[in-house]
């Protein structure tokens, strides 16, 4: 599988949290797994590892967004512009493997295909900044 389908697929995952507790996801998991049956071994496994890093670091990731977002709280934004924004953010952030300029088109991509009318700007207005703050802070954005 390419890494854009792979990355939806992650977004569908992340996307889940907001409607199901945490004890409720790996169920919401094992289901979404079930769902997708040409997804290999190896494609289910990255997901899943990625899922969970991502989740390990949803409180930085979050801070961050909240410290970027003027005017908006992480709790008031719109559940499709937040997924994509944490997931952009996780691979801007902590994954080495991700060009920040990837990050920011396929998160934009994701907001033009899940998000509303004005998504595509919100995000990367905000990605933007983060991708700003990285680069002055010599690649590091938080501690």
């Amino acid at each position: 599988m390419k890494r854009r389908e792979l990355r939806e697929h992650i977004f569908e995952l992340l996307f889940r949290v907001e409607f199901n507790d945490r004890d409720e996801m790996p169920e919401q998991m094992r289901l979404f797994f079930e769902s997708l049956p040409e997804l290999s071994p190896e494609d289910q496994a990255y997901m899943q590892k990625k899922y969970e890093r991502i989740m390990e670091k949803l409180p930085e990731i979050d801070k961050l967004l909240g410290e970027t977002a003027e005017g908006w709280k992480v709790s008031r934004m719109g559940k499709a512009d937040l997924t994509v924004l944490r997931l952009a953010v996780y691979e801007m952030v902590y994954d080495e493997d991700v060009p920040v300029g990837v990050a920011v088109n396929e998160a934009v991509e994701l907001s033009k295909k899940f998000g509303g009318d004005g998504s595509p700007a919100f995000v990367n207005g905000i990605l933007g900044r983060i991708g700003k703050m990285k680069d002055e802070a010599g690649a590091e954005v938080t501690e």
